[in-house]
């Protein structure tokens, strides 16, 4: 099974996810994480963030890994914290909404899926499979003084104004490519807490398990 996770930046997306996977002993895949590497190297490499054709054959050259730690590497260099950073937030929509480098990103994530199916097979109990992905973008702490908190601690190379404003940026940059699928199951977090939201997804698992057996 796949659990993916999708919703405004800055809303607690990959958090929510990093608590399912260890809630339920699936594996966690940060997708986004995949997109702020391939930004992080063009910008590296001066490459134009508007040509998606470069950017494509950029990350095709240069497949994003993950160790058992979660650790993000491209190109050789662990770039786990710095594609964490203001500038990275800033550019990453300029980079993945170009369908060459979302189509080369999709082709290793079935590479990734692949391979971590195979070596769950080795390891795993019972019939139970795999990961939870947290999606171009980060779904789930309320968006309130926490999570504004929290989003200052992790960007101190920021204010608290300029943060928002990024914030609000990228979601609009984003908005055209976040419609949800036809099945999607929508929470609004708004009045929930983290481990609320978890529970949530953690039902919505279960009951989907269980239909499938049917």
């Amino acid at each position: 099974m796949i659990v993916a996770i999708d919703g405004p930046a800055g809303a607690g997306k990959s958090t929510v996810a990093r608590r399912l996977a260890e809630r339920l002993g699936f594996r966690y895949l940060d997708t986004g994480a995949m997109y702020r590497a391939l930004t992080w190297l063009a910008m590296q490499r001066s490459l134009p963030l508007g040509d998606g054709e470069p950017l494509g054959q950029l990350a095709a050259a240069n497949p994003v890994t993950f160790d058992d730690a979660g650790r993000v590497s491209i190109a050789g260099m662990d770039v786990t914290a710095v594609i964490r950073r203001s500038n990275i937030d800033r550019n990453v929509p300029a980079v993945a909404r170009h369908p060459a480098v979302r189509a080369v990103m999709r082709e290793r994530q079935r590479e990734l899926h692949g391979f971590l199916r195979r070596r769950r097979e080795v390891q795993r109990r019972g019939s139970r499979l795999i990961e939870v992905l947290a999606r171009v973008r980060d779904l789930a702490d309320p968006i309130g003084p926490a999570a504004e908190r929290r989003r200052q601690a992790e960007r101190p190379d920021i204010g608290g104004d300029a943060l928002a404003t990024d914030l609000r940026l990228r979601d609009e940059s984003d908005a055209v490519r976040m419609q949800p699928a036809p099945d999607a199951e929508r929470i609004d977090t708004t009045e929930l807490e983290v481990d609320d939201v978890v529970t949530r997804i953690e039902q919505l698992v279960h009951e989907r398990l269980a239909a499938s057996r049917r």
